[in-house]
């Protein structure tokens, strides 16, 4: 899973500049809805380009960071996400019902979706494709701590592991805890540590010399 990352395209191959079967599959439906009139092209490119430039983990990662220096703050996204993230213009379309949870050093948090791929959109931006795999979200409620080892994520045996379950109804953020020997780091510099990965639980915060799993 998390090392489906290769080029699946091989340029000795005689088919590698087509696109691949869902892309083309994909293309087909949207040419034909456009012929139909039941999609307006113009609507539809403002759309892919809103969730490929407007959104994504940055938003999240702001969150996260200004949740590590602000108390008040961090204490308001853990009681009633959903009301902050309004506030800060973040909702939306497949960002409603947001629940934050919170890595301690006891208790991991690891966010999967096994019906199919709900995810915080308006936060994370578009999920990864093994967040959508078959494999990831069969195994991440039945083996948590083998996949985690997978993404790298190495934690303590005595280290609880907390798999949330996605619906349509509650998607899940994780709050990583905050690396040590970050306190004289501004909030901007902090959002740079926090990638999609630890907001979903699969991976780990670096600063460099310090990596952060599930330990402080």
């Amino acid at each position: 899973m998390p090392h489906d990352h290769h080029d699946e395209t091989d340029a000795s191959h005689p088919h590698a500049l087509l696109p691949s079967e869902p892309a083309l599959r994909v293309k087909a439906l949207e040419t034909i809805l456009v012929d139909k009139g039941l999609v307006d092209p113009a609507a539809l490119d403002a759309i892919i380009d809103y969730y490929e430039h407007e959104i994504g983990p940055h938003i999240g990662a702001g969150l996260i960071a200004r949740a590590w220096v602000d108390p008040d703050f961090r204490k308001d996204l853990l009681r009633d996400a959903d009301t902050l993230i309004d506030s800060l213009g973040h909702g939306g379309r497949q960002g409603e019902h947001v629940v934050v949870v919170e890595n301690t050093p006891e208790t991991h948090n690891m966010v999967v979706c096994t019906l199919c791929s709900c995810y915080p959109w308006p936060l994370l931006g578009i999920p990864p494709a093994w967040y959508k795999s078959d494999a990831y979200r069969s195994r991440a409620v039945r083996e948590p701590r083998a996949v985690l080892a997978e993404f790298g994520v190495s934690l303590p045996a005595d280290t609880r592991i907390r798999v949330w379950d996605s619906t349509a109804e509650i998607r899940y953020l994780v709050l990583p805890m905050r690396p040590d020997g970050t306190d004289g780091m501004s909030e901007t510099e902090l959002a740079a540590l926090v990638t999609r990965d630890s907001m979903i639980g699969t991976g780990l915060i670096t600063t460099g010399l310090i990596t952060m799993a599930g330990e402080s």
